[in-house]
């Protein structure tokens, strides 16, 4: 059976995926980035060096499952959105290694930003939208945009257009810097959805949107105010619902430039079961595609998808 190999070297996890032509995905492996306890973040060159250890661990590990299978295709992230002065360092080393395995073995190689490939995970993973012009909302540690995509039908190259962003921290800035406040490790979505699963009480957090452009810091500020004066749970709660409603406003801003209805979920932050909930609840009107969460978060699934479509191997309508 013809295979396919995604890659992915993000700000906090090194991933690889292999699906099949059968669109079945028969491993995925990701390592997490190691963020020192207390810390923020990770500086580039710390994060490159990270995905540089990691990348043979997880070839070693793929190796059985590539074995008696034909590997017809590369799929690798190469830069953070869609555009031509997107860069980041940590995507050289997925770069790297897909490069010279494709030019080893004789092989394409398909090139792709990291916002396609969680764009294209939502799809497989959703599954949809099938159509070919939606919205899809990336929210993460490192991206909060709105964009209106357009997939060509016979390419299957996206055409990812802007519509709104932040104007200062990120999503997941707002639940990681809460989160280590609340004295979680990073990075803390993950644990900060649990706390909340804790309580039903929430505190009034002012949320912020204005002609596309969402904002986290005075909700943060409001937050960390909070901190010690009210049950930790309380404030995870009321940090993930305040996303939500910031999110709600912009979807409806959002009703005013299309007709679209088709709405995709991705990123970290995305994989939250509260915030799902929450905007399920407050817009009925959409139809809601959410990335399975597993495939929210960083991964390698959507190059490994988009390679096999690129090659013909699979079919979208």
């Amino acid at each position: 059976m013809r295979v396919f190999l995604g890659i992915d070297t993000s700000n906090y996890t090194t991933s690889m995926c292999v699906v099949g032509e059968n669109g079945k995905v028969m491993a995925d492996e990701r390592i997490l980035l190691q963020v020192a306890s207390g810390s923020r973040g990770l500086r580039q060159s710390e994060a490159l060096f990270q995905h540089v250890k990691n990348l043979p661990r997880l070839s070693a590990v793929l190796q059985d499952v590539l074995e008696g299978h034909s590997l017809a295709a590369l799929g690798v992230s190469v830069k953070p959105r869609p555009q031509d002065d997107s860069y980041m360092p940590v995507f050289l080393p997925g770069w790297g290694l897909a490069a010279s395995m494709a030019s080893f073995l004789g092989l394409p190689c398909h090139e792709l930003s990291h916002q396609e490939n969680h764009i294209w995970s939502g799809i497989a993973s959703a599954p949809g939208p099938t159509v070919s012009e939606f919205l899809a909302i990336h929210l993460s540690g490192g991206t909060t945009e709105l964009t209106h995509v357009v997939r060509d039908k016979h390419t299957h190259r996206l055409s990812v257009d802007l519509w709104g962003g932040t104007s200062d921290l990120h999503a997941g800035q707002f639940v990681d810097r809460l989160g280590v406040s609340l004295g979680l490790s990073f990075p803390a979505g993950p644990a900060l959805e649990k706390l909340a699963g804790e309580t039903m009480e929430t505190v009034p957090v002012p949320t912020f949107h204005r002609a596309g452009m969402v904002s986290f810091s005075g909700p943060l500020t409001a937050m960390e105010r909070l901190v010690g004066q009210v049950e930790p749970a309380i404030c995870a709660r009321s940090c993930l619902l305040s996303i939500a409603r910031t999110l709600v406003k912009w979807i409806r801003w959002a009703e005013g430039k299309t007709n679209c209805r088709d709405l995709l979920l991705v990123g970290g932050v995305a994989a939250n079961g509260l915030i799902r909930e929450e905007l399920t609840r407050k817009l009925p009107d959409w139809r809601l595609y959410f990335a399975a969460p597993r495939y929210s978060v960083d991964n390698a699934y959507g190059a490994a998808y988009f390679s096999a479509l690129r090659e013909g191997a699979l079919e979208i309508s």
